[in-house]
Order: structure tokens, then sequence, then C-alpha cells
């Protein structure tokens, strides 16, 4: 059975001063003064058993590591990471974070994880009390809690106080055992299995999303994992890859993973006090007669607008047409360019690579997402509603020839297979309009090396790469028409085996692993 040896109540925080400089000091706090009778017990329990914490965690050393890869999964190397309730610095570690910081209730614990990691600020501390926060530098970009909230006597309390600590990109992941365990576990610490927890708060995944939500925090993914805690001759790792991420199955697995970030304000979202600048990035092949009316028909909907045709190689004179319609409207900046290689994919790239906008849109050159509709986009992320925004040709009926049965039916289907491999919803993937900030878009090209150079569409790169950054993502439902100009230049059948091959290659990337 598996060791969940997450030690005790912790937290960090922010505003103060950096920890680092006086580790020692912080240590006077963790002494028994002001800490509750079963705080007190749940630290007297860990001191004790500090010392052999490391030979429990070897004998559980399948879930340990399937844990701790998947929480690489989520927070990437070179994060600065907060970890509450961070026991002997083993998961804090794994993560190789640029700054680690670690809280425990246990002074015994927090000297073993001195000893052992060096290189991490470790502080032997009550997280539940609002001055051991206030004396940890923030902001973070992840906060963690692995194990830790079944330890926690205020839980919503104590995560409304991580907020001090966290910035409107801070990523909050609540890691616990699922209740389903709870007997299992109850026998597996009574026969020796398991090190000895102590009373804890037994808590379902709802329970958690609804006391995040409670505390200020909107979760933005929910995911469960391993079903066999044990490699079994490595058959539990073939269980836990390939069967227990399928629907229905997972709500059995024993770990269950909450992400959330900080609920957004009312306020319009602004860069350095200024409303936010866009570029409108505008893919064309073969779309000489929609140039123009693609600009025509596009309103002022940002203060500042930068508009880039990135032509396709076309055999109708697109490039020329961009040419002239970029000198006819010099009210408006907009630039040109040739893409380099082919495919919608590599024409996205090179546009955002030489775009300046805050805010980057995606406008498909045949307008059937219209133009009109772009400032829908804006709103949603100034808004603060969405951090990758999608639309969505399928909630409002569509114009007769928009879109073939064929298609149609397709486009649904593997909705649902997408939304259930990203833990989140999507109901039309294919939509040409993304949009997502200059900096989301160059941390997914930072981490682009996870998934490679697999995407002939362009769109499946922005969304896997947003959702492994756990964005809060939202659709704006749109009003899908017919073509004006030109042919469409997809191939149900050739288009559609591709998407079949982004099913299998989302499901090795995002859930079998």
């Amino acid at each position: 059975m598996i060791d969940q040896s997450t030690p005790t109540l912790s937290e960090s925080a922010s505003v103060a001063a950096p920890v680092a400089a006086a580790p020692a000091a912080m240590d006077a706090a963790a002494d028994t003064r002001g800490l509750s009778p079963r705080q007190q017990r749940i630290r007297s329990l860990f001191d004790a058993m500090a010392p052999l914490r490391d030979g429990w965690a070897e004998r559980n050393r399948a879930f340990h590591d399937a844990d701790r890869a998947y929480l690489r999964f989520l927070i990437p190397e070179g994060a600065t990471v907060l970890e509450i309730g961070c026991g002997i610095g083993d998961t804090l570690a794994a993560l190789k974070p640029a700054r680690g910081v670690g809280i425990d209730l246990s002074p015994a614990t927090i000297a073993v994880a001195r000893a052992r990691h060096p290189q991490l600020e470790l502080i032997a501390a009550d997280a539940e009390d609002p001055a051991t926060i206030a004396a940890v530098e923030g902001p973070f970009s992840h906060i963690l809690l692995s194990g830790t909230i079944g330890f926690l006597d205020d839980i919503e309390e104590t995560l409304r106080l991580l907020r001090r600590v966290a910035n409107p990109k801070t990523r909050i992941i609540v890691s616990y055992h699922s209740r389903v365990w709870e007997p299992i576990l109850w026998a597996a610490e009574t026969l020796g299995m398991r090190m000895p927890q102590g009373q804890q708060n037994w808590l379902s995944t709802s329970d958690i999303v609804n006391l995040l939500d409670l505390a200020g925090w909107e979760p933005v993914r929910r995911e469960w994992r391993q079903l066999v805690p044990k490699r079994l001759f490595g058959l539990g790792t073939l269980v836990n890859r390939y069967v227990a991420p399928l629907p229905g199955i997972r709500r059995l697995c024993v770990r269950n993973y909450v992400v959330a970030r900080p609920q957004p304000t009312v306020e319009a979202v602004t860069v350095d006090g200024k409303p936010a600048s866009v570029t409108v990035l505008i893919p064309c092949r073969n779309e000489r007669g929609n140039i123009e009316n693609a600009i025509r028909r596009l309103p002022r909907f940002a203060p500042d607008i930068e508009v880039i045709y990135v032509e396709g190689n076309s055999q109708d004179n697109t490039y020329e047409e961009c040419l002239r319609v970029r000198d006819a409207y010099p009210d408006w900046d907009i630039k040109v360019m040739k893409q380099p290689g082919k495919g919608k994919g590599d024409a996205v790239r090179a546009g955002f690579n030489v775009a300046r906008g805050d805010i980057l849109i995606i406008l498909d050159a045949d307008l059937t997402v219209p133009p009109e509709t772009m400032g829908k986009f804006y709103q949603a992320m100034v808004s603060g509603r969405g951090e990758f925004v999608n639309g969505t040709r399928l909630v409002y009926p569509m114009a007769p020839e928009a879109m073939r049965f064929l298609n149609f039916l397709a486009n649904r289907a593997f909705a649902r297979i997408f939304s259930f491999l990203l833990n989140q919803r999507f109901t039309d993937t294919l939509c040409g309009t993304k949009v997502l900030w200059r900096e989301d878009y160059e941390t997914i090209v930072a981490n682009r090396h996870y998934f490679g150079d697999f995407d002939p569409f362009g769109d499946f790169d922005l969304i896997f790469g947003a959702a492994k950054q756990n964005l809060k993502i939202v659709e704006v439902p749109v009003r899908y028409a017919d073509r004006s100009y030109g042919e469409t230049q997809i191939s149900r059948f050739t288009h559609g085996w591709l998407l079949a091959r982004m099913v299998v290659f989302a499901w090795k990337k995002l859930k079998a692993f």
C-alpha cells in the first residue's frame, strides 16, 4: 500500500523579508504556542516520524514516483514554487524549481529536509498563521499542497491566506487521496504498510473545488491518477498508464489533483496601466477576394491594433492584394509577410514571432468567423474571464453551406474526445479563431519541446500548450458564415485522419505517461 506521507499544516506567503535570510529565526515560530491541540498532536507525530520518512517513502516508491511525474507535468522546471507541508523536501526538489520554498509544521522534519536539500528554502512554522505567510517573499508561479490539505485546521482560511503570495498568473495545485480509498488506506496504516498519519480531513474532489472557490480560487483542471499504486512487476504501471485515465474508471484512482487560479477581478486587465494592445493575425492562401473585406469589416475594438497578413504561397495573387490593401489603408497598422514554410501552423508561428500586441488573435482569411466578432474575444481576455479563448461555431445555427454534414459530426465527436483529454470543455477544436496573451504564447514556445513539432493545423499546438500551462480556457460562440470567395482548404478524409492521429498523440502526451 501507499505511504501518503505529506506532513503537516503548512503554508507560504509574500510581502516581507525573504525567507532565505534567516530560516532559523522563522523556526522560532514553530513552538507550540498558538497551535491548536490537534496541530500539536500532528506536529508531535511527524517529529517522531521524521527519521523514518525516507524508509517509508522507499517502501512506496512507485506511488511517489508516479505522483511526482504528474506534478512535473503540471509545474514546469524553473518555476518558483511554494510547497505547504513539504515534508523532507523530496517532492519540491524533484520539481527543480528556480526558487523552492517549503513550509512544514514539524521542526524535526524540516531538519531532515535541510540536510537532504540545502538548495531549498525550508521553514519550520505553522502555515495557517498569517505571520508565517507575511514573512515569505512572493509571489510564486505555483503553490503546492501535496497531501497537506487533510491536515489543515481551517482549509478555507488557509487557501484564502495563500492568495497573498499569488499574482493573477499563479496556479495552486492541491493533490490528495480519493475518499473512495479511505478504508483501504486506513487498513494499510493499521497493518503497518503505510506511515501513521493521525487524524485527517477526508475530502472529495468536489469538496476541494468548493473550498477553493470559497477562498477566491477558480478551478481550471481536475485529474485523477493511479488506479494501482504499486508496480507489481510492471502490471501496475501499465494499468495506470492505459486503463486508469479512462472515463469512469479514473474516478476510482487513489490520487486526485485540482489546479486553480486566483479568481479574476472585475477591473479590466491592463498592461503597465494601459489598455492591452492587440495583434490580429490573418493567415491567407488563395484568399485574394477576402483580403480587403477582412480589414473593412474589422472594428476598432481596442485602442492599439496591429494587423498581420501572413501569405502562404498563393496562386491567385493574394500576396499582391495584401500589399495593395496595406497601402490603401494607411490609418491601420498593417504588416504583410510571406510564411517560410507550409501549412497554417507554420503561418501562425511566423506571424506570432514578429507580433507586437499584448493579445494575439487569429482570424482566418475565409471570414467564415465574422471579423465583427473579434471584440467579443478581446473582452473575454481583458475581463479576465479567460486566458485562452477559443471560438466555437457549433452553438448558434450556422449558414446552410458553412459546414458539410460529415464535418459537423466529426467536429462534434472530436470535441467530446478532446474535452476529456484536455480536462477542459471544448465544443469546437477546429474553429480557426484562437486568442491568448503574448506572454503565455511565449511560454508555450519555450515548452514546445514537450509536444514537439507535431501540428500542421496550428490549432492543437496552441490548445495543448494552453492546457499544459493550466490556462483558463473559455469559448466564445460565433455565427459561422458561408464563404464569399474561394473554396475550403479542408479535406474531410485527409484532415479527419490527421485529427485521429492528434487524438492518439494527445492520449500519449496528456494521459498515458
